[in-house]
């Protein structure tokens, strides 16, 4: 189902293609994580694409503004925006700088570093539940607003707080597209949610669910 996962670090020229593309070719590839308490490695497992202004379901579909900059920038760069009041959710940014084009990071396996991952997430009951959901991978991996903008292309040898490894893509049959979660509009039914079928980490799908007004 998978090879051994490579080592090597995924070029710039990796992310800087049509955001479709990169997006189903995440999976299986390996987020790397340094902190003080030591390394975490995710195996990525579900992921959405977002088309910028094109996407009426994107940050940046209006435009520019201090909170999305970091996706207009170059790509191969991370984006995390702070959701809720609570939660933070980690981007890799794709395409030409300009077109604010990104990859939400939704749901992974960690594959190394477990020990460090659980002090963060003591709620999970099992370890596939580690990152499963863009808010708990957040939380997992210590990924907050002070790695907006970062670089993950750098050469891993520097130990960067992000970068990203080769890993070992499942094959196409495990490939599986649909809505993303918790969109709504013009953007509600566009396939751009990427996940390996059947990998207990990859977290449930929830359709949008309009907000009621107060009376």
């Amino acid at each position: 189902m998978f090879a051994a996962r490579d080592r090597t670090a995924l070029p710039r020229a990796f992310f800087d293609r049509p955001v479709l593309e990169v997006a189903p070719d995440l999976l299986g590839r390996t987020l790397v994580r340094h902190t003080a308490e030591g390394p975490i490695e995710v195996r990525l497992t579900e992921v959405e694409a977002y088309l910028g202004e094109r996407d009426p379901g994107s940050h940046a579909f209006r435009g520019r503004t201090e909170r999305n900059a970091a996706m207009f920038g170059p790509p191969g760069h991370a984006y995390v925006y702070f959701t809720y009041g609570m939660w933070h959710c980690l981007n890799l940014v794709c395409e030409t700088s300009g077109t604010a084009a990104g990859v939400l990071l939704r749901a992974g396996e960690v594959v190394s570093g477990a020990d460090v991952a659980r002090t963060r997430r003591p709620t999970a009951r099992r370890d596939h539940e580690l990152a499963k959901g863009p808010a708990r991978l957040a939380t997992a991996l210590d990924v907050d607003r002070r790695l907006n903008g970062t670089d993950v292309c750098q050469e891993p040898d520097a130990s960067p707080p992000l970068h990203v490894l080769a890993g070992a893509p499942p094959t196409t049959g495990l490939l599986r597209s649909g809505p993303r979660t918790g969109v709504g509009g013009d953007g509600a039914h566009q396939p751009y949610r990427f996940w390996i079928d059947g990998d207990p980490t990859v977290s449930p799908y929830r359709p949008h669910q309009p907000r009621r007004r107060q009376s």
